[in-house]
């Protein structure tokens, strides 16, 4: 065989050798990794965008929207697109330093995967960007859906408010089913019920060209709105109740007795919801974390306050069942107190006079009490405290929640290696000392006397649905029917008797009952920790509230009770009108309007030495 011949056949067998790689490659990459590489392919050209749902609208209990969905309008940049002359441009449309845009572009998925460079631009912003998007095909905005809370700041702490997700909550469970860049609730209710708010998000389907510009629709499935909620609030009890504590610091919570469901809810100052929907800046955020009055801050669950003479409805309860004191002993209760060394005032220069229990809770006397308290023991008071809920948490579920503090002997003897002393029972019978409770205890509290014992351990945030029964059960011990009338009787003529110390707040609409509370702060005589605890109407309660306010020189009386009237008229006035004449009944004399009423005289703090303290009204 000739050299050439050889040369020819070695240059066939080759050939064929190649043509057989090339049909195993072909096989294998259509057969073997045909799928894949058809996956792959189908990527390249088409994108899948994520359709954000619209979340549910929240209402309160008469159908008043209390928030609204909106649009936001949010700019993203494909990266390899971008062109870094466009840059300064686009930062000075967008209001950025050209700096943050390079980063933003960095932080994305890929060179077709658009980075966001700014959400919730307004419309003006909007305009001007519009105008210029032929110039920067880079560019792209979206339309989202947001949220607009409609009344501010009111009930802020209650309703909460939504934000994007940050890289760390994307990974949480709670967040699985959200898009990435998708709302969420933060706070509130808002996010207590993110899941049933949230919705169902969609997909649309398109096709791009290589440099990722959209060119088609191919598919899309539609997004399922969130659910709406109903809340037991009510929105026009909660502005009034708000329009009348002004400037104030502090609380007020309202539940319906019988039902459970909490009807108003308030932690002043508060925050604006709106500023966190598009991401609060780092100014604004700095301005309410270090605002010395930590607006922040969810008074109503995670403040402790000492209650003041609003805890004489606990001592009257415990003296009255331990046998310490009968419904018709009286007992001279001068303006000073002795024991041993110690002299403890009352706020009423000159005293009370004899009176009898129902008297001593219309008068709020503090002698009486300080008696009551050594008779009974603060044990047996700890106990009666404890089983109408004062002293552990609710459980809302709106975040942390402080349990207050009921204290005994054991206590005291475990916390601070002390024993108990009699004069530490004198203060806790007046509601001071270590006593300590939460705003929403207390309206649980005097709800569960206006229902002559009856203890809602379930509150709820929910408007009760038709047909739906809230648990309710007797407090966890026996309180007679006798003690629990005697004790309403005179928490009415608090508010309506001209000697009680709420009688300046009555109203000509609903005849309510309450309790006064003064009591002294950290700051000495000069600020105090104003109460007012109430419920109406007076024979048969449909709503309970607490109000609370800090640090104020006025009393419970001029401070707080204005407050609940307030309140307690507007939720009446929407339920069953004005001429109603269930309403209308029993209303004592005339309208008069509630006056300031000067804080406690120096004089109530006592140089004496030994244990002083300050008598509360």
């Amino acid at each position: 065989m000739s050299l050439d011949s050889r040369k020819i056949k070695a240059a066939a067998l080759a050939m064929a050798l190649a043509f057989v790689v090339v049909l195993v490659r072909l096989w294998q990459l259509q057969v073997i990794q045909g799928a894949d590489l058809r996956k792959a392919s189908e990527s390249n050209r088409l994108r899948i965008i994520d359709l954000y749902a619209p979340r549910g609208i929240i209402y309160d209990r008469n159908g008043i929207p209390l928030v609204k969905n909106v649009p936001s309008f949010d700019v993203f940049m494909t990266p390899g697109m971008a062109n870094p002359a466009d840059l300064p441009r686009i930062a000075a449309l967008l209001g950025l330093a050209p700096g943050d845009i390079a980063k933003k572009l960095g932080s994305a998925g890929g060179p077709l995967e658009p980075a966001e460079l700014k959400q919730g631009i307004d419309f003006a912003q909007l305009a001007r960007l519009s105008a210029r998007l032929s110039d920067f095909p880079e560019l792209q905005v979206d339309v989202d859906i947001t949220r607009d809370y409609i009344y501010g700041d009111v009930a802020s702490h209650l309703i909460g408010y939504i934000g994007k997700l940050t890289e760390n909550e994307e990974d949480e469970p709670e967040f699985a089913g959200v898009p990435k860049g998708g709302y969420a609730g933060q706070w509130g209710i808002e996010r207590l019920y993110d899941r049933e708010l949230r919705g169902v998000p969609g997909q649309k389907l398109i096709e791009v060209d290589a440099m990722g510009r959209e060119l088609k629709a191919v598919g899309e499935i539609p997004p399922k709105k969130g659910r709406d909620i109903t809340l037991a609030l009510d929105i026009n009890m909660q502005l009034a109740a708000e329009r009348k504590f002004g400037d104030k610091t502090g609380a007020f919570v309202a539940v319906n007795p019988k039902t459970g469901e909490v009807l108003g809810f308030m932690s002043k100052p508060s925050f604006n919801p709106n500023a966190f929907v598009n991401g609060i800046s780092a100014d604004a955020w700095r301005q309410l974390a270090d605002n010395k009055d930590h607006p922040m801050l969810d008074r109503v669950l995670q403040s402790q306050y000492p209650p003041g003479s609003t805890f004489k409805i606990m001592t009257a309860i415990a003296a009255l069942e331990s046998g310490a004191v009968k419904p018709e002993d009286k007992l001279n209760c001068p303006s000073t107190f002795y024991l041993g060394r110690h002299v403890f005032h009352d706020w009423k220069k000159g005293g009370h006079g004899i009176i009898n229990i129902k008297t001593a809770i219309i008068q709020s006397c503090d002698v009486f009490f300080y008696n009551m308290g050594l008779r009974t023991g603060i044990d047996t008071i700890a106990r009666y405290a404890r089983a109408f809920g004062l002293g552990r948490k609710v459980r809302l579920g709106l975040g942390s929640e402080k349990p207050g503090l009921i204290p005994d002997t054991a206590w005291k003897q475990k916390a601070t290696g002390q024993k108990w002393y009699a004069g530490d029972t004198v203060s806790a019978a007046i509601g001071q000392s270590y006593v300590l409770v939460t705003p929403l205890q207390m309206a649980r509290l005097i709800g569960s006397v206006g229902t002559g014992g009856e203890f809602l351990p379930d509150l709820r945030l929910l408007k009760l649905a038709p047909g739906q029964d809230p648990r309710r059960e007797p407090v966890g011990i026996k309180v007679s029917p006798e003690t629990m009338q005697l004790v309403q009787a005179a928490l009415k003529g608090v508010v309506n008797e001209p000697d009680g110390t709420a009688y300046r707040s009555r109203s000509q609409l609903v005849s309510f009952s309450g309790k006064t509370g003064t009591a002294q702060t950290i700051n000495g005589g000069k600020r105090y920790d104003a109460w007012f605890v109430a419920y109406a109407p007076s024979d048969n309660p449909e709503i309970a509230l607490a109000v609370m306010v800090e640090q104020t020189r006025e009393e419970g009386a001029s401070a707080a009770a204005p407050v609940a009237k307030d309140a307690i008229e507007a939720y009446i006035m929407e339920k069953k009108g004005k001429e109603d004449p269930a309403v209308l009944a029993n209303t004592p004399g005339q309208n008069i309007q509630s006056a300031k009423r000067k804080a406690p005289p120096a004089g109530m703090m006592t140089a004496a030495p030994g244990l002083i303290t300050n008598a509360t009204r």
